[in-house]
């Protein structure tokens, strides 16, 4: 009794937090080697071509000129001078005009055409004619644009072009038209072959999210007599929504690339310059060929913010139905 109760408890110094948390990330570490090795050189890519080069952006605030030989920070600072020259450019309206609207047709009939074709496969059942439309849409995407732009151009030219030809043989029209050198033409024909050319890539993130829904919602829609487009309504959107919300928010952070080598190839008229050019074809044209380096500098980087702004608001916004990426 005596010994039990002069027992001494037991009492043992609680271990470092910091060994702890170390010994952990170290355990983790070796445990995910396999992916880590997968990941880092990735992010190794990113960091030397992507944020190392950021600084490149102080010469938006420069008179930036690569011939003198000078180190960058050299070269004088004009502050906000190329800004000021850009927001008051002759062109700066037609630009804005063409990049919004070329912007908004490819995200309004672009974003929701590959979601449209992921529900459409979902619902074919011979497995064969499946693998067929699929590899015949997915194939445009390994293309680059020269050759798009090529069948393009065949296709819509004046002399032996098949458009023509089949519009002619229906007595639709009575000589052959110049499509490609036509205002109110060239918005639709950059649309429909962007479209054509992306729809079935970006398909496949939306027929794996389709492929993960328990069957057995499907089975008990039928059972209570739910119409195939009732259960794509009721069940199949609603659980791939977060997959459409993530992919929203990147098409915003995107919103201005309206496009550079498919209109850079598909109006190679001159006369279409007043409905093709945006901010990218802008930049390459006056800023690269003409040597403006810093100019084109920040007019890029006035376009990467209003991407930012643009990114973290429709980010903000998803935010409220549970579905962001931050």
């Amino acid at each position: 009794m005596t010994q039990a109760m002069t027992k001494q408890p037991y009492s043992a110094t609680p271990p470092d937090p910091g060994l702890v948390g170390k010994k952990s990330w170290l355990s983790r570490l070796l445990k995910q080697l396999d992916v880590q090795l997968m990941v880092w050189p990735g992010l190794l890519l990113i960091f030397v071509f992507s944020y190392i080069p950021m600084y490149g952006v102080l010469t938006a605030f420069m008179d930036y000129n690569v011939f003198t030989g000078a180190r960058i920070f050299d070269n004088p600072w004009v502050g906000f001078k190329h800004f000021e020259a850009f927001f008051n450019a002759p062109d700066f309206d037609t630009l804005l005009r063409n990049t919004l609207i070329i912007s908004v047709l490819k995200f309004a009939i672009g974003f929701p055409a590959p979601i449209i074709l992921a529900l459409l496969l979902n619902e074919v059942r011979h497995m064969a004619f499946k693998r067929v439309v699929q590899t015949i849409t997915y194939l445009p995407h390994f293309m680059s644009w020269v050759i798009v732009g090529g069948l393009v151009m065949s296709l819509l030219s004046t002399e032996n072009g098949s458009i023509n030809i089949l519009l002619q043989k229906l007595r639709l029209i009575n000589e052959p038209i110049h499509f490609l050198s036509m205002h109110e033409y060239f918005w639709s024909i950059l649309i429909t072959t962007n479209v054509w050319k992306e729809i079935g890539f970006n398909s496949i993130v939306y027929l794996a999210a389709i492929a993960a829904i328990d069957p057995h919602l499907y089975e008990a829609a039928d059972i209570d007599g739910a119409s195939k487009f009732k259960q794509i309504y009721l069940i199949t959107i609603p659980t791939i929504m977060p997959v459409i919300i993530i992919f929203m928010i990147l098409a915003m952070g995107s919103f201005l690339n309206a496009g550079f080598e498919d209109i850079l190839i598909l109006a190679q008229d001159p006369g279409l310059r007043p409905v093709s050019d945006v901010i990218d074809t802008y930049v390459y044209r006056v800023g690269l060929q003409n040597q403006k380096y810093s100019y084109a500098v920040a007019v890029g980087l006035f376009k990467a913010l209003v991407s930012i702004g643009l990114l973290t608001t429709a980010n903000y916004l998803a935010r409220r139905s549970g579905n962001s990426l931050w």
